[in-house]
């Protein structure tokens, strides 16, 4: 098996839904390959599969092979970082193991979660996952969704400690200051999350670019592009029209479904079919969603 230790290349990491059929009983394998297509025509650096927002906790482990066998088989270019959802080292590796013999050659990195808040315990957890699949790894704190916090300078020590990181993608909230500490503490790049509710200010304290599932990913791409070259005034300038989406969006409990309808209305999945916890949307939100939607630039496509 060939893995890249390298560094994640800075720039929009996309982070697939996982389209389900109408019913939420299996996989849109059609949907999931045009969301593929769809981000690699846009110009995304790479794509995160098997994420939070792919429900990859709520994948059989023969679905999520369909998932990552899909995504390869739609685009043969982008590099990929594929999610572990697991905190137990064992349990980590298996699910890695079952999907590794299908991204030989294309993987940039096993994004593991934190799983403890020592940092010492931490390394030894990211160590032996990187050493027995042989792969790099991308650390997720992501303290909602794994239930472990961790400060900040203690995830610069674990990160320290293991030579097979290639990325951290920072989730702790306010992210701000936890990319801050991040960026100055270690030596591989550091990515934005949540949404992109706080993109502009997480370039400005020196994030590597975004890694999320934002539903009109131009956006992210825009205001990346234009923070490289304009600065955090050009940013701004092309964020603010994102903004009111971005935090229409980023909404505890209903994150998932007014994403994937997003999805559903820009024409690039068939239905917005979430899986338990995930909960069905009030029809008042999804008609303030097309609002929303309506007034994002490029969100409508040809």
């Amino acid at each position: 098996m060939s893995s890249s230790k390298e560094p994640l290349p800075a720039g929009v990491w996309g982070v697939l839904a996982t389209p389900l059929t109408a019913d939420g009983s299996a996989v849109d394998t059609e949907s999931l390959a045009r969301q593929v297509q769809h981000y690699a025509r846009i110009g995304a650096t790479g794509l995160t599969v098997l994420g939070v927002f792919g429900e990859a906790a709520r994948l059989t482990q023969d679905e999520r092979r369909t998932v990552v066998e899909t995504v390869v088989a739609a685009d043969p270019r982008l590099p990929l970082v594929v999610g572990v959802s697991a905190l137990e080292t064992d349990a980590a590796c298996a699910e890695a193991d079952n999907v590794l013999d299908l991204v030989d050659g294309r993987l940039a990195g096993l994004m593991v979660q934190v799983a403890s808040p020592d940092p010492a315990e931490l390394a030894r957890h990211l160590t032996k996952v990187a050493d027995r699949t042989g792969q790099g790894i991308v650390v997720q704190d992501y303290p909602v969704i794994s239930g472990v916090s961790i400060a900040a300078r203690d995830l610069v020590d674990a990160v320290r400690r293991v030579p097979s990181v290639t990325a951290v993608k920072s989730e702790s909230s306010p992210s701000p200051p936890a990319v801050a500490e991040l960026v100055a503490g270690v030596e591989v790049p550091v990515f934005g999350g949540l949404g992109g509710t706080c993109l502009l200010d997480e370039l400005a304290v020196g994030a590597a670019g975004a890694m999320t599932g934002f539903s009109v990913p131009e956006g992210l791409l825009a205001c990346v592009a234009a923070y490289r070259s304009g600065g955090f005034g050009a940013a701004r300038e092309v964020w603010r029209d994102y903004l009111p989406l971005v935090n229409f969006e980023f909404q505890q409990g209903i994150a998932l479904g007014l994403r994937k309808h997003s999805l559903v209305l820009r024409g690039l999945i068939r239905h917005d079919a979430v899986r338990p916890p995930a909960r069905a949307i009030p029809p008042r939100m999804l008609e303030l969603l097309a609002e929303h939607l309506r007034r994002a630039p490029g969100a409508v496509l040809p």
